[in-house]
């Protein structure tokens, strides 16, 4: 089993044979795979046989990115809750342009206002402050930290200067959003809380003072207060931090659902303290239970927002593929005991769609050990037992496969043994690549559709500002 912790997103998908209940696609009629189809591959390729041979006859070739008709090809999912888009690297080019693409379309036509992404809480909220053009909540200055090259690069900030011009005129309620699920930056979680009861309630500030005093001396490397407190050297803040969240909830619920985002803001950044403080704990115990602590808190984020936003709110979700795809259907799920983002929210909505993207080679940001600098490294070509290569025999340089079992029951039963599948987070090592890089799967139970990209480039870094005294933040390992 690959050693995925500081390298990889654990990866998790499910064993599900529900596919998302959006607009059903005609179901082809069967053919023979010698029957050609109607668009010719766009490679030179062998005669094909197996997974490779199912995977050329279904696939729908993409058009370019920049074409309209490439969002406007995923409009078959409009009608889910939440669609989930993946990455199979968090420093490819082509996955960022894509899910920008897709989530365009989805926003402009499906009604979509809830943009959620594997991102800290605090730090998208500045984001979100720049597209509907609000006052940011603080003066946190945002995505300072590793991995910089992640939410700070070209291709991510296009889509943002999309979005704000999308929204320009709108009404707030008609507003597209951006929404961070992760539970990171506990420093400037915990100031965010303070911050807004100072405002609202003074005697109230003061208890959350006291309270978070017990991770005052940790908020700037909160791993050390997982080790400190797991030995017994130093007292548990798990009440304390829990009570918080108690009244910042029963305040919420005192207020009309939905009408104060500022106090969404603080309830959401007093739940992530608390679930901060368990995950650092859980770190040192090992095992599932941090990883599972984590996606809870990311999937209880995306359910908190959705309710915030009304009973229309539809949601896309920008993660990696460990976390898009259902855990079930991987070795996180079937080995590990580990859930995800992607199976919760199946289990939440009947209509979610979780989409996988994928690539062979080319290039890729990212760094050889954790805080090291970006590099820009050559991404070796995919091992002949996994998905990725079938993918790449099949010849279509671009493609879609609709997984759903209402699509194509055939494809499904084609693909549906497990193959390895590959997992490159902010960090990658190609010299170890088949085992802190690979898990196996079953494509079709993890994902509802799979998005390839034969070759990839790496995403442009935008420059990241130096992060002010007292702002640092650690962040966890794996993705």
């Amino acid at each position: 089993m690959p050693d995925i912790r500081p390298s990889v997103e654990p990866n998790a998908h499910s064993a599900r044979d529900s596919g998302a209940d959006g607009p059903q696609a005609p179901i082809e009629q069967p053919r023979t795979f010698a029957e050609p189809r109607p668009q010719p591959a766009t490679r030179p390729r062998t005669t094909l046989h197996g997974p490779a041979a199912q995977i050329a006859f279904a696939a729908e070739p993409l058009p370019d990115l920049d074409d309209p008709a490439f969002g406007r090809l995923f409009d078959r999912f409009g009608d889910a809750r939440v669609v989930l888009l993946g990455e199979a690297t968090h420093g490819t080019s082509e996955f960022y342009r894509a899910r920008a693409a897709i989530t365009r379309w989805l926003v402009e036509n499906r009604g979509f206002n809830v943009i959620a992404l594997e991102a800290d809480w605090p730090d998208a909220r500045v984001l979100d402050a720049r597209v509907r053009g609000l006052r940011p909540p603080s003066d946190l200055t945002a995505f300072a930290r590793f991995p910089t090259w992640m939410w700070r690069n070209a291709e991510f900030d296009a889509f943002l200067g999309w979005l704000g011009r999308h929204n320009e005129g709108r009404a707030p309620g008609a507003q597209a959003g951006i929404y961070g699920l992760d539970l990171y930056n506990l420093a400037a979680s915990m100031k965010a809380v303070v911050e807004y009861l100072e405002r609202v309630d003074p005697e109230a500030a003061q208890v959350a003072r006291e309270r978070y005093g017990c991770l005052n001396p940790w908020a700037q490397e909160p791993q050390a207060y997982g080790r400190m407190a797991v030995s017994g050297r130093y007292a548990e803040c798990e009440a304390a931090v829990t009570s918080m969240l108690v009244d910042m909830l029963a305040r919420q619920l005192q207020e009309t659902a939905g009408s104060d985002e500022a106090l969404l803001d603080a309830t959401q950044s007093a739940r992530l303290v608390r679930d901060a403080e368990a995950y650092y704990r859980a770190m040192y115990y090992g095992g599932d239970v941090a990883w599972n602590r984590r996606d809870t808190h990311m999937f209880d984020t995306l359910k908190a927002v959705l309710e915030a936003r009304g009973d229309d709110a539809k949601a896309v979700v920008w993660a990696h593929n460990s976390h898009v795809g259902d855990a079930q259907a991987t070795e996180m799920g079937m080995v590990r005991d580990e859930l995800n983002l992607g199976q919760l929210c199946r289990e939440a909505w009947a209509d979610t769609c979780l989409i996988g993207f994928g690539t062979n080679s080319g290039t890729v940001a990212c760094a050889s050990d954790w805080d090291g600098p970006m590099e820009v490294k050559s991404v070796r070509p995919s091992l002949p037992e996994s998905h990725e290569r079938q993918s790449h025999n099949a010849g279509v340089d671009r493609f879609l496969l609709d997984l759903r079992p209402n699509v194509n029951s055939a494809l499904r039963r084609g693909l549906a043994d497990p193959r390895l599948e590959r997992f490159i987070g902010v960090i990658y090592r190609p010299e170890t690549e088949r085992w802190s890089h690979y898990v196996e799967c079953r494509l079709p139970e993890q994902f509802d559709a799979w998005v390839w990209f034969d070759e990839t480039q790496a995403v442009t870094p935008l420059p990241a500002p130096a992060i002010a005294a007292g702002e640092d933040d650690t962040w966890p390992f794996g993705l």
